[in-house]
C-alpha cells in the first residue's frame, strides 16, 4: 500500500522540485542583474561627475553629438522589448512558430541597433583617447553594446533549443531569463541615451 501511494506521489514531488529549482535559478539570475546594475550605476555616476567638473568637457572641434540616428536606434531597441515579450507569450501558448518569428524579429532589431552604433562610431570626429569625454563615451556605449551582443547570442541559443523535441515542456527558465536580460539592457540604454545624447 505504501509503495502504491509513493508511486503516485512521485510525479507531483518531481514537479514541485522542478518548480523550486527554476525559481532558485531565476532568483540567482536576478541577483546577477542587480550586480550588473551596480556596475552601470557607478559608470553613470562617474559620467555625471566628470561632465559637471571637467573644464572643456567636449574634445576640441566637437560641439555636440548628433541625436537623430541614435534616437531612431533607441526606438528600435526599446520596441524590441515588446517583441520579445510577445515571443514569451507565444511560448506559453506552445506556439513555437510565433515564438521563433518574434524571437528572430527581436534579434534583427538588436542587430540593427549594433550596426547603427558601429556606423555612428565610424563617423565620429573623436576617439577613445580624446579626453575624458571620449573615454567615457566609448566605455559606456561599448560596454552596453557588449551586453546587447550577449543578449542576441542568448536569443540564438534559445531559438536553437526550440527545435529540440519537448525541450520547453518542463520549464521556460532560459527564455524567461533571456527576456529579463533583454529588458534590462533596454532600460540601461534609455538611461545612457538621456545622459549622453539628451543632456548635452
Amino acid at each position: 500500500m505504501d509503495s502504491y501511494i509513493n508511486s503516485h506521489e512521485l510525479p507531483h514531488t518531481s514537479a514541485e522540485h522542478s518548480h523550486d529549482e527554476e525559481g532558485n535559478k531565476m532568483f540567482g539570475f536576478i541577483v546577477f542583474l542587480l550586480s550588473e546594475s551596480v556596475i552601470f550605476l557607478s559608470f553613470f555616476a562617474g559620467y555625471a561627475i566628470y561632465k559637471t567638473t571637467t573644464p572643456n568637457w567636449l574634445p576640441v572641434g566637437v560641439s555636440g553629438l548628433e541625436i537623430k540616428e541614435p534616437a531612431i536606434n533607441t526606438v528600435i531597441l526599446v520596441a524590441s522589448s515588446f517583441v520579445i515579450y510577445l515571443a514569451e507569450r507565444a511560448l506559453q501558448r506552445h506556439d513555437l512558430v510565433k515564438f521563433r518569428l518574434f524571437l528572430l524579429a527581436t534579434m534583427a532589431m538588436g542587430t540593427y541597433f549594433l550596426v547603427g552604433q558601429a556606423i555612428e562610431w565610424n563617423g565620429l570626429a573623436f576617439g577613445f583617447t580624446s579626453g575624458v569625454f571620449g573615454g567615457t563615451f566609448y566605455l559606456l556605449t561599448g560596454f552596453h553594446g557588449l551586453h546587447v551582443f550577449t543578449g542576441i547570442l542568448l536569443q540564438l541559443i534559445i531559438l536553437v533549443r526550440s527545435f529540440l523535441p519537448s525541450n520547453y515542456d518542463t520549464g521556460h527558465f532560459g527564455v524567461n531569463a533571456t527576456s529579463l536580460f533583454w529588458h534590462f539592457v533596454d532600460v540601461i540604454w534609455i538611461i545612457l541615451f538621456v545622459l549622453i545624447y539628451v543632456w548635452q
